[in-house]
């Protein structure tokens, strides 16, 4: 039997919490599909993109990603919100939704009634809390990506399994193995032969960040060196 989700995810006991959500019919949600050849890679980059926007929203940082063909991998650290001002809390939902009229008066600061303030202030207390949630993060990510694959597809109908898979990490041990774990997922599904080769996964976007930065401090050295010599 399933839990409700309030028992799997409680920010109080930890932050951070190990996700998976899988595409719900037989056609690739990424990659070839080998009975119809036709290739849906072009997805891979749709989550990526969306898992990084959203966490620009949401107060949710990205630990590790891993994106698969039918699945995808998250490692997600849930911050607070608490030191977030009113407006800022509603600066960021209206990214994610439209603001109710009140709402977006409050924010162009125009003046309101004490009961239209007191309205307001309630539902800044709900986007507060969305904001730091794993449920909404996950509902308005995989949302997005359903409308574009059925568009896609020519087709209606669900796209993914009916709820995430989550997983509480209660310990730094937890963490570090779930890391490594979602790292080397495209590794142990044969989708790549090494880390570097793994696209659309935070372990090569690590190495190529790191990369790129001693390429840029080697640089920064040899241009001191000849600064040093002209001089």
């Amino acid at each position: 039997m399933t839990l409700p989700r309030k028992q799997l995810i409680s920010i109080e006991e930890t932050p951070y919490y190990h996700i998976v959500s899988r595409c719900v019919r037989r056609a690739y949600l990424c990659g070839r599909d080998p009975l119809t050849s036709r290739c849906y890679e072009h997805r891979r980059k749709w989550i990526q993109q969306r898992v990084k926007y959203r966490a620009g929203i949401f107060s949710i940082d990205i630990c590790a990603y891993a994106v698969m063909h039918n699945h995808y991998h998250l490692v997600l650290k849930v911050n607070s919100t608490k030191n977030w001002s009113n407006k800022q809390v509603l600066v960021y939902w209206a990214a994610l939704c439209k603001l109710p009229r009140h709402c977006q008066q409050y924010l162009d600061g125009d003046d309101l009634g004490t009961k239209e303030r007191e309205w307001v202030e309630e539902k800044i207390a709900i986007y507060r809390q969305r904001l730091m949630s794993i449920s909404w993060f996950m509902k308005l990510l995989n949302q997005h990506i359903a409308i574009a694959a059925n568009a896609e597809d020519q087709c209606t109908g669900h796209f993914w399994e009916n709820r995430f898979k989550s997983q509480a990490l209660l310990d730094e041990s937890a963490l570090l193995t779930c890391m490594a774990y979602v790292d080397l997922n495209p590794i142990r599904a044969a989708m790549a032969r090494t880390p570097e080769t793994s696209e659309f996964t935070s372990i090569q976007e690590r190495i190529n960040t790191k990369t790129s930065y001693l390429l840029a401090f080697g640089q920064g050295q040899m241009i001191c060196r000849i600064h040093l010599q002209i001089i």
